[in-house]
């Protein structure tokens, strides 16, 4: 399955969609690392995932892949892809990947409707 969704202003957040959104600052942040890894955008992406663990019982994962799998959900951001496994998913939709850098903190971050519970960290959550 493949979804095309429009990229995101980090100012126009709209977590309660169907699907993973990306802003434009994540993107550029994914397209620097995936040339440094020598990632291809063509063939490989980027992966988000959930996984248990984690100070609330849930993990977020993030990784390229050079890849999808074979039940990946596919989502297309200009020239970036994000894979997404089935099991992720479930916990994921709606979500919205931004990129944040302060001079306190500089990451990913995770814009989940699905959370119930996060920790300080940022990484881990519950639903």
């Amino acid at each position: 399955m493949s979804a095309e969704l429009a990229v995101l202003n980090a100012e126009n957040l709209t977590p309660n969609q169907k699907g993973v959104q990306v802003t434009e600052r994540a993107l550029k942040r994914i397209r620097i690392a995936m040339a440094k890894e020598g990632i291809s955008p063509t063939e490989g992406g980027l992966r988000l995932g959930v996984q248990g663990g984690g100070c609330s019982g849930l993990s977020y994962n993030i990784r390229f892949d050079t890849q999808p799998r074979e039940r990946d959900r596919i989502y297309q951001f200009e020239d970036v892809r994000v894979f997404v496994d089935p099991k992720s998913f479930i916990y994921l939709h709606g979500m919205v990947l931004d990129y944040e850098e302060t001079l306190m903190r500089q990451g990913f971050n995770f814009i989940n409707p699905n959370s119930t519970k996060s920790c300080g960290c940022g990484s881990s959550f519950s639903s």
